[in-house]
């Protein structure tokens, strides 16, 4: 009796035994199933959370791609056609600024004073001053005048004189060309307009 009874334990043991041993077969199978997909969503999270990943960009490939010989054709000759309407509307800058100074000189000489309209006027002329000296690629420098004017009259004389030389300067540069002396001109007319505001505004 006692042999038998230990049998069916020892039957009973062995079958609980390979149940467990299928439950843990089982789950093994599903978390290895499972696994990939977990990996593969973490991937995708990641991505969006990496905008700049180059996978991620869909014009990587048009960016990379050089241009061809039309293309650069095209581009070199917009290029040479902003910088030719840059340089005429310089031209039209300093030919208006030369063309101001004069009628201001002539008003101011017919008034002897710089009423309201001179002095808009001399407002465009700094406004155009500034203009032709950052075509130039120049910057605000301050100037020192070598004889700085006494009164008015001989700041009207000198800015009349500046207008006409910036403007010859202008025309005399040729396209695409960095000119030194125009952009000293510009600095040397604006500091000039500067000392016309701090003079009496009658002779």
């Amino acid at each position: 009796m006692m042999s038998t009874e230990l049998s069916k334990q020892f039957m009973r043991v062995g079958k609980t035994v390979i149940v467990v041993s299928l439950i843990a077969a089982a789950l093994t199978v599903v978390s290895a199933q499972h696994e990939p997909v977990q990996r593969k969503q973490a991937i995708r999270i990641g991505s969006h959370q990496l905008p700049t990943e180059p996978a991620d960009d869909p014009k990587k490939g048009e960016r990379e791609e050089p241009l061809t010989v039309v293309e650069e054709e095209m581009r070199a000759k917009r290029l040479i056609k902003e910088a030719d309407k840059e340089y005429q509307e310089n031209l039209e800058r300093a030919r208006d600024l030369s063309s101001l100074g004069l009628s201001m000189v002539e008003s101011f000489k017919q008034k002897n004073t710089l009423d309201r309209e001179g002095i808009k006027k001399l407002d465009k002329i700094e406004k155009l001053a500034k203009g032709i000296r950052n075509a130039a690629g120049g910057s605000d420098d301050k100037v020192a005048l070598e004889k700085s004017p006494k009164d008015l009259a001989a700041a009207m004389d000198m800015l009349c004189d500046l207008s006409k030389s910036l403007k010859e300067k202008v025309e005399k540069t040729p396209k695409r060309v960095i000119s030194a002396a125009v952009i000293d001109e510009a600095n040397v007319l604006l500091e000039l307009i500067r000392i016309v505001r701090t003079l009496p505004a009658k002779v």
